[in-house]
């Protein structure tokens, strides 16, 4: 199979398993959002602060490095799982031993409880881990695809059954605990390494000078990522958290289905080029078009949709949320261009500058994030949009130096995905002025018609555009609906 057969078949069964994953999270999520209330969701979102931070440092960013790297055997496996089994235990213990002192800062004696329970899963992830990290780089993505799968039904069944049952913010804790229990016992069935405790300095400092580049950026990015939360639950409470929550993680749906299930390939590919920069350069690129061809149809159906939607979907209580679910996915575009600039820093072994670039996006998205408060959440959506903006910016500025480029390139690469869209963003301002107040008063058939004219829209365009740079990939649709409609078409036998 061919480097680029390699990234689709990889990227395809990523895709499948992250959107069957959202699909799931999403019909258990409407189902929690109305037998929980948002400041449950804002105490684990604020306790996650903690433990995903923590976490990063107990990966060492050494999972990376064996997926990066050009020889990796048994032996690189075991020696990194000691560590990370060693650093799991740590970390277990601080958190049992710190809860008392998180639960008093919050002013909530239930975070105690709720920490010291939920923390437990360091003590399963080095298991995870490792076993996920072989997968990636053997590149048998079907497989772990369907564990994820299995993990999220099996969650999102406990966690509504616990709410149904009252147990309140429990549902989410312990939920989660059986779903990674669950995913240990999947993934030690389908891999072949037997997990062993072995200790090997020349191993630890071969994996460990790339692992704690990726660990010090992952922090970083974590940082950004979530200091606005921390702030926010400090500053506001929880239940402006939960709100604002609900907003950034619908804002970030299409990166989550579709970014996060491509780069993980194309890393893996970039590594294997990382000394050909041409070869690295047409991936990027290519990264960056399709991206954007698959991505931007989502953000622009969510910001013609936000209101309606939330409010259908998750009931009154959450419309709070709508406007800055408008605000947060105008930076969708810029969001789609930073991974695959983030992607190729790693591969090329530029994270020094990586980091650089997101301890300053750490101080703007702080920096925002406070002064926002001060216009509620629509202020702190403005400034969290702005500051993603800035970051993508940054991000491609330093890939811009790491690569024989112009550009001229990144338009030719975001282009196509803007020509393709544009008819879908004219059809729904469209519809949106001709349907006026009657149907907008019935949130249910608004959704209805806007969805049904965007997809008629958006494949229409996709399938006969004469777009150059997505002919290939719209000719491959064209026969999948070929396919489909051959089937349709055949007899019973």
């Amino acid at each position: 199979m061919s480097l680029g057969q390699s990234i689709r078949s990889g990227a395809k069964w990523l895709i499948a398993g992250r959107v069957g994953t959202r699909l799931l999270e999403f019909a258990f999520g409407v189902i929690l959002a109305r037998l929980l209330v948002p400041a449950d969701f804002g105490m684990i979102v604020t306790i996650a602060v903690f433990t995903g931070f923590v976490g990063m440092l107990t990966s060492g960013g050494m999972g990376q490095s064996l997926i990066r790297a050009k020889e990796a055997d048994e032996n690189d496996f075991a020696v990194v799982f000691t560590l990370q089994l060693a650093l799991g235990v740590l970390v277990y213990l601080g958190f049992f031993l710190a809860a008392p002192w998180l639960a008093e800062y919050f002013g909530n004696p239930l975070y105690e409880d709720l920490i010291r329970v939920s923390t437990i899963v360091f003590l399963m992830r080095p298991f995870a881990y490792i076993r996920t990290s072989w997968l990636n780089r053997e590149m048998q993505f079907k497989q772990r695809s369907m564990i994820d799968v299995t993990n999220g039904a099996l969650a999102g069944v406990t966690s509504v059954l616990m709410a149904w049952a009252g147990m309140g913010v429990w549902s989410l804790t312990v939920s989660g605990l059986i779903a990674a229990l669950s995913n240990n016992v999947l993934l030690a069935r389908i891999t072949p390494l037997r997990l062993r405790l072995k200790w090997d300095p020349a191993i630890l400092r071969r994996h460990g000078a790339f692992g704690v580049k990726i660990t010090a950026n992952d922090f970083l990015s974590y940082l950004t990522r979530e200091s606005k939360n921390l702030i926010i639950s400090k500053l506001a409470g929880p239940g402006f958290l939960g709100l604002f929550n609900k907003a950034d993680s619908l804002a970030r749906i299409p990166n989550q289905l579709i970014v996060p299930a491509t780069i993980e390939p194309v890393f893996r590919a970039m590594g294997k080029v990382q000394d050909d920069l041409d070869q690295t350069k047409y991936l990027f690129y290519r990264t960056i078009t399709l991206f954007m061809v698959y991505t931007t149809p989502i953000y622009i159906g969510i910001w013609w949709v936000a209101e309606p939607f939330i409010g259908f979907v998750y009931g009154d209580q959450w419309l709070p949320a709508a406007e800055p679910l408008a605000i947060l996915v105008l930076a969708g575009v810029f969001r789609t261009i930073g991974f695959p600039c983030a992607a190729l820093l790693a591969a090329q072994n530029r994270l020094g500058q990586e980091m650089v670039a997101l301890a300053v996006n750490l101080v703007v998205v702080s920096g925002a994030c406070i002064i926002g408060l001060n216009w509620g959440l629509k202020g702190v959506a403005w400034g969290v949009a702005a500051s993603q903006v800035f970051g993508a910016i940054y991000l491609f500025v330093l890939a811009y130096h790491a690569l024989p480029t112009r550009i001229a390139d990144l338009g030719r690469a975001v282009l196509p995905g803007l020509i393709l869209n544009a008819p879908l963003a004219v059809a729904l301002a469209l519809t949106h002025y001709i349907l006026g107040d009657g149907v907008a008063g019935s949130r249910l058939a608004y959704l209805l018609l806007m969805t049904l004219v965007g997809a008629v829209v958006y494949v229409t365009s996709l399938l006969f555009l004469p777009i150059p740079a997505i002919r290939a990939e719209a000719a491959r649709w064209r026969q999948q609906f070929g396919k489909v409609l051959a089937a349709g078409r055949r007899p019973f036998s």
